[in-house]
């Protein structure tokens, strides 16, 4: 038995705390200084976690191993057993060229490039977050923005901020899966404060988004369906967050927000020309301040985004940009114009394009059914005790972690597996091939696994061995400024881990052990270091390298830094005074 210790170095909190942080600042210089790649970082901060709980807290090597190694089982089950599945679908979307008539099928909703935005980078890009995360919606949607003519500056940045507002829902709720996990907190109450928290973000984005496309005269000219849009995403995710599930956060919201849009007679209004112009070939006027300088127009240069290569990976806990459909035309013409002048698609093909999509929404809703939920949890959940672990906090009682469930069924991944299979034969995708997809997606994912896998274990390593609880009780110490801080404590944490998954498993169990010390509440403090930590996600080096790759801007990283770092800045401020809000009378009234 090993008994966690909050003062194990001198008997001094602050020196105890001081050493329990080191694994962090090595991961977070490694990552954000030095810039070594994030598995690297990872693995480094594991072996630090692992020599400062065995030599400076007394936890056995044995004990310390095991913590790690569950940590690393639950980063690849369900974490990455989601993003492989849902990477897979896309993956056999490009090989059959139905990604290519998906995007066609957006241009063609509207030719008025700041609804494109909203239906692409919004709306699409939450349902990609939904399903994969990870970096998959950047990618994608800056591709798919490009294609549709977008200038690449414009394309990378307007998909980046559009990546906020679903993240602590995404990959199926991994992130606060994650969170509810490392602190204990019961899932239910922590989706439900931070689907409290990220709608209000909803309501704020889509307005940005066409302001970043076409300056004062998007807002003016396209507000009524940026408004409805966000108000329709944000009551979606509120309720499904609150009262249905999770997992099924952002899909609601994704198509509740598409529904909302497509249903405002504003979407099917033609754009001016002159919007067409300004916005498809980046040149502005002084009214129309999109997010960079006159940029090239049409396509970057290099392999068109869509072969049927499939996605590739850039070795951190982010998918790269495919490499990804059909080339889209290169004219500078407009492209919505050039959308219009390909042949239409076939009306069987197009529904053929949607189907693993809804595929995905209906089998995840099936699951949600109370009577086949608690079934399937009841018939395949598996628990067991976990080998050579058995930790007891201060008081004496059993930690959570000395077990572990499998839900071998009921988890997410298992379900997106199913609806891949069932896209496989709606695509038309011979089983073999299929398989050797599903195995060339597992090889180009497998240094986004190692660094997973390792930011697990290390957040598993610190919480059992008490790491954690030290650096929560030592900064406890800020009362009730804590609100305030705990949003931006998860920010800095995605911003440089690329991930609120990962800042989740690196920060919740600190967050709840500060609440706890400081009197505020522990649900609180957990959700606002999640949905804080969506507003790193667009500053990250991964997702700005991931953007530049997807559209040709390599080298530019820094450029689309300086274009969303105040937004970012921006709306976490917002999320701060929320989070204060809610702590006090004020808007206490908001929380479960």
């Amino acid at each position: 038995m090993y008994v966690q210790q909050l003062e194990p170095v001198a008997a001094s909190l602050g020196l105890s705390a001081l050493v329990a942080t080191l694994p962090l600042l090595i991961v977070l210089i490694l990552l954000g200084g030095v810039r070594t790649k994030a598995h690297v970082a990872g693995l480094t901060g594991l072996l630090a976690a692992c020599l400062v709980a065995w030599l400076g807290y007394g936890m056995p090597v044995g004990q310390t191993l095991s913590s790690a190694a569950q940590g690393a089982v639950f980063g690849l089950f369900p974490i990455l057993w989601i993003v492989v599945n849902a990477l897979w679908i896309y993956r056999m979307t490009v090989r059959t060229r139905h990604f290519d008539i998906l995007r066609r099928s957006f241009g063609r909703l509207s030719d008025d490039p700041r609804i494109q935005a909203l239906v692409v980078a919004f709306c699409f890009g939450a349902l990609l977050e939904a399903l994969a995360g990870f970096g998959a919606p950047v990618a994608i949607c800056s591709v798919m923005l490009v294609a549709l003519g977008f200038d690449p500056v414009r394309a990378a940045v307007v998909a980046l901020v559009a990546n906020t507002a679903p993240v602590a829902f995404g990959a199926m709720g991994t992130p606060v899966v994650t969170l509810a996990q490392v602190t204990e907190l019961p899932l239910d109450t922590v989706a439900s404060v931070v689907g409290r928290q990220t709608p209000l973000l909803a309501l704020v984005v889509p307005l940005l988004l066409v302001g970043l496309v076409d300056g004062r005269r998007g807002l003016r000219d396209t507000w009524v369906p940026a408004l409805v849009c966000g108000i329709a995403f944000a009551v979606a995710q509120f309720a499904a967050s609150n009262y249905l599930s999770a997992q099924l956060a952002d899909i609601c919201a994704a198509l509740a927000g598409a529904g909302a849009l497509v249903a405002v007679p504003h979407t099917r209004r033609p754009a001016p020309a002159d919007v067409r112009a300004a916005v498809l070939t980046g040149v502005r006027d002084e009214d129309a301040g999109g997010p960079g300088e006159s940029e090239p127009a049409g396509e970057p240069e290099g392999k068109a985004p869509g072969t049927s290569d499939g996605t590739t990976f850039d070795g951190t806990d982010s998918p790269s940009a495919p490499t990804a459909p059909s080339a889209p035309t290169t004219s500078t013409a407009p492209a919505t114009l050039a959308v219009r002048e390909e042949s239409p698609d076939q009306r069987s093909e197009v529904l053929r394009a949607y189907a693993p999509y809804a595929l995905i929404v209906v089998i995840f809703s099936v699951a949600q059914i109370p009577a086949l939920k608690d079934w399937l949890v009841r018939t395949t959940t598996k628990t067991y005790d976990w080998p050579f672990l058995y930790v007891v906090d201060q008081d004496g009682k059993p930690v959570g972690a000395n077990v572990f469930t499998w839900p071998i069924v009921s988890t997410g991944g298992t379900l997106v597996l199913i609806a891949g299979v069932c896209s496989a034969a709606v695509l038309g995708v011979h089983a073999r091939v299929a398989v050797r997809e599903w195995a060339a997606t597992v090889y180009e994912l497998r240094f986004a696994i190692l660094t997973v896998t390792s930011v697990l274990a290390l957040a598993y390593v610190m919480n059992l061995s008490g790491q954690a609880a030290t650096i929560g009780h030592y900064v406890a110490a800020a009362g009730a400024g804590l609100a305030f801080l705990s949003p931006v404590l998860g920010w800095f944490g995605v911003a440089v881990s690329g991930s609120d998954t990962s800042a989740n498993a690196l920060f919740g169990a600190l967050q709840v052990s500060a609440a706890h010390e400081s009197g505020l509440s522990p649900e609180l403090l957990a959700a606002a270091n999640s949905s804080g930590g969506v507003l790193g996600k667009m500053i990250s080096p991964q997702n700005l390298t991931i953007a530049c790759a997807a559209v040709g801007l390599e080298g530019r990283e820094g450029d689309l830094l300086r274009k969303v770092l105040p937004w970012s800045a921006g709306l976490l401020l917002v999320m701060c005074l929320i989070v204060v809000g809610q702590s006090s009378p004020v808007l206490d009234w908001m929380l479960p």
